[in-house]
């Protein structure tokens, strides 16, 4: 074996194998050819289909309740003076009524009213299972 002791000839060899690079390319090729044809088939979905007229409504709704707090803590319900101790009973009354179309409880304090009186009327809607609540916004 004759080797030559030229500057030239012992450099790095700067060629790009490039066998590797076209092996892989081309196992991607096929992996993408195999699992191509398996994403284009359809999947049949039943979508619900909306409704050319919708269902009427069987009644009006109720009219709401105004129930006022004045500042003495004094309820008031639908502008008649009603003792705290009577309310529960008028709301359970109200919701037996009808329990699927309830009126709105449109409540509305005085700033200057107790928290304690406003309280205990959430708690009466609560226990008598009223939907509807409402603020009053002045």
């Amino acid at each position: 074996m004759a080797f030559s002791n030229n500057s030239s000839d012992s450099g790095a060899i700067s060629d790009i194998n490039v066998t590797p690079l076209v092996d892989v390319l081309l196992v991607l090729l096929i992996i993408f050819m195999v699992t191509a044809p398996t994403v284009s088939y359809p999947i049949d979905v039943n979508l619900p289909q909306p409704t050319l007229n919708p269902p009427p409504q069987t009644s009006e709704p109720p009219p709401p309740i105004a129930l006022r707090i004045d500042a003495t803590g004094q309820v008031f319900w639908n502008n008649n003076p009603t003792p705290l101790a009577a309310i529960p009973g008028m709301m359970n009354e109200t919701v037996q009524r009808d329990p699927t179309n309830q009126p709105l409880l449109e409540i509305d304090t005085n700033e200057d009213a107790e928290y304690g009186v406003l309280a205990k009327v959430l708690a009466y809607a609560k226990n008598a299972d009223m939907k509807k609540i409402g603020f009053v916004q002045k």
